[in-house]
């Protein structure tokens, strides 16, 4: 990538470091926006995607204002990045999502971007449930109904809110499909780390709605340089897990 076409990406994000540690910003630039990228076998938006929900799992928030303007620069759409935010709360916390969103909404707004966005949700309180639970049959099987019937007693509230909550609230918005959310999913898991049975359960989910071995593995190696080699290396031995089973 040649210094101007870099500057353009990174055009609005400001930092010291090209001018305190110039050996580093060279290193971790040349990785991760040359020797990386040229290897993606995702789509743009896939692989921006990828990485702001990465980022957003590690919470990693100075690189994720650098790479937000970078994606604001390439065109992604808005709402699309605010359906990645949304839907980390269910993966992450709101203790953990508040200031990304707050710091989101400082950048869009920087760029011209008038906020709130429209609207994307589909459903209600009285709907959120049943429609959650469906999207959660519909991604992971008949199983997901017997949760709701046959789990222990002290796991319905949380059994409940996972079809209402993480289902109902964000998996039937629009502004994402279900690969794209299926895959963000999968970028918070592996990023915050020692979720390895929920991102085996993701895994295969990815597979199931034509998110393939090889696609998850480019995703993977889109998020390496931001979150290191060991959590890369787990996930890679998830994906082997559960695709060659």
């Amino acid at each position: 990538m040649n210094s101007e076409v870099q500057k353009r990406m990174f055009e609005g994000a400001k930092s010291r470091l090209q001018d305190t540690d110039p050996e580093w910003v060279d290193i971790v630039a040349n990785f991760s926006q040359n020797e990386a990228v040229s290897l993606s076998k995702l789509t743009e938006k896939e692989r921006m995607l990828c990485i702001l929900s990465t980022l957003l799992g590690c919470q990693g928030i100075g690189e994720y204002q650098h790479m937000l303007h970078v994606v604001l620069n390439n065109g992604l759409d808005p709402v699309a990045i605010k359906e990645m935010i949304y839907q980390a709360t269910a993966y992450l916390g709101i203790g953990r999502v508040h200031d990304f969103l707050e710091v989101s909404n400082q950048i869009m707004e920087q760029h011209g971007i008038t906020l709130p966005l429209p609207a994307q949700g589909t459903t209600d309180r009285d709907s959120r449930f049943e429609n959650g639970l469906a999207k959660q049959i519909e991604l992971f099987g008949e199983d997901m109904a017997k949760r709701q019937t046959d789990c222990p007693p002290l796991r319905r509230n949380i059994n409940r809110w996972l079809a209402d909550n993480c289902f109902g609230d964000y998996y039937t918005r629009t502004g994402l499909n279900d690969q794209e959310r299926e895959m963000i999913t999968f970028c918070f898991l592996l990023a915050q780390g020692g979720c390895e049975n929920q991102l085996r359960g993701h895994t295969a989910g990815n597979l199931g709605v034509g998110n393939g071995k090889e696609k998850l593995y480019s995703v993977v190696e889109q998020c390496m340089p931001y979150i290191g080699y060991p959590r890369s290396l787990n996930a890679m031995n998830i994906i082997d897990e559960i695709a060659d089973r």
